[in-house]
């Protein structure tokens, strides 16, 4: 029997990053030694506290539903780490919980889109973004950032980007994939051209803001603009600080007729995330904040290494970011090289057939040419992938 599926799934591709994941997963099955630099998870346990508040709140009887956006408690917390973190100030009534900060994004744009609205994505962007915005039955306008302008849009760019059509903006920073942070002097000249555009919205998508060693504090685009806040959302969750993955939850924060629109959607969708969850998140939130830095650092250190590691291979150009854990190297020297090996999805193949490394190909993220590689693994897993790397490379065609 064959049924026929919506015109809106038949738009979607299957995740990049899920398909390396699954390959890599086949070939371990077949007895192959692979080492995946594919996806974007901390390799940490949630730390002790969190995991006992869980325990905790299970054996309180916290296991019925939960308002629909988010219980008390979390809400608190997050408004107070919003405030003594970032200097911003929320009510109640504008922040929203979901089951992951990825939830919070679709259900943005499902509440703010209508058909061929149109969502200004700057590339390299996270490869759900596009998909999200053709389910929201928007458009996706793509804005090229090169590695020449540091990954990172102009004020330029933006500005001949916006129509009419346009409805929303999407900021990712530290970004997945390239770990660039933007500062708070581009935010200015951004918001600049955002100010004479008042029908555009922001979605700052900052799921990665505590994995970041940048010089300067870190800001997000409200800390630079506060004139944005009644058109602006701040993306965020626990997922990537307190490597709490599973536990599946973000949050949004931004102008209450917004986020009740956001609960409207989620009402009839998941409604409220996890119970266990969300005290577990408090938790997070509200305990000690050192496991985030010690995290933190472990990363920072395995960055310093990949980035020189990879600079040191000959063909590979790998320029340094500030944040998340991906570094996003290009190939292109190495694929013109190499016989039979016409892009970044073939070389990713090549990768991972030859060398035993999974890495996701650029083209995923909007930037073809490039492999993204995660260092959310051990300093000793890294080491012996460059070697493997390296060795595949030096192999006579």
């Amino acid at each position: 029997m064959s049924f026929k599926t919506s015109n809106r799934v038949m738009q979607i591709k299957p995740s990049a990053t899920m398909t390396v994941s699954a390959r890599a997963a086949e070939l371990l099955a077949r007895g192959h030694d692979i080492i995946s630099l594919g996806v974007g998870e901390p390799d940490f346990d949630t730390p002790d506290h969190i995991r006992r508040a869980a325990i905790e709140a299970m054996e309180a009887g916290e296991t019925r539903y939960t308002p629909v956006d988010g219980t008390v408690r979390l809400k608190n917390a997050i408004i107070k780490k919003l405030g003594s973190e970032n200097q911003l100030e929320f009510g109640p009534d504008q922040v929203i919980v979901s089951n992951g900060a990825k939830q919070s994004l679709y259900n943005l744009m499902v509440s703010l889109l209508n058909l061929g609205d149109e969502v200004i994505l700057p590339a390299p962007y996270w490869v759900s973004y596009p998909d999200m915005i053709k389910l929201a039955e928007g458009l996706p306008v793509i804005l090229n950032a090169t590695a020449e302008a540091n990954f990172k849009i102009t004020p330029k760019q933006l500005e001949a980007s916006l129509t009419d059509l346009s409805r929303l903006l999407i900021l990712n920073s530290p970004s997945n994939p390239t770990g660039k942070v933007y500062t708070e002097s581009e935010y200015r000249a951004l918001a600049e051209v955002l100010i004479e555009h008042p029908k555009v919205m922001v979605a700052c998508d900052d799921i990665y803001e505590h994995i970041y060693w940048g010089e300067a504090p870190y800001r997000t685009l409200l800390n630079v603009c506060p004139e944005l806040s009644a058109r602006t959302i701040i993306i965020n969750g626990v997922s990537k600080a307190f490597a709490m993955t599973g536990w599946r939850i973000g949050y949004a924060a931004g102008p209450a007729e917004v986020v009740t629109a956001m609960r409207k959607i989620q009402m009839q969708s998941t409604s409220g995330a996890s119970s266990i969850s969300q005290a577990a998140a408090a938790a997070a939130l509200e305990g000690s904040q050192k496991c985030v830095r010690q995290m933190c650092a472990a990363y920072q250190q395995r960055y310093e290494y990949l980035v020189e590691a990879l600079n040191g291979i000959d063909g590979v150009e790998c320029p340094g970011c500030e944040g998340a854990f991906y570094v996003f190297p290009s190939f292109r020297t190495v694929i013109e090289r190499l016989p039979g090996i016409r892009d970044d999805v073939e070389l990713a193949a090549w990768m991972l057939e030859h060398a035993g490394v999974a890495m996701v190909p650029g083209t995923a993220f909007g930037a073809p040419g490039h492999l993204r590689l995660s260092f959310a693994t051990s300093l000793e897993n890294l080491r012996t992938c460059i070697g493997r790397i390296e060795k595949a490379l030096s192999q006579p065609a």
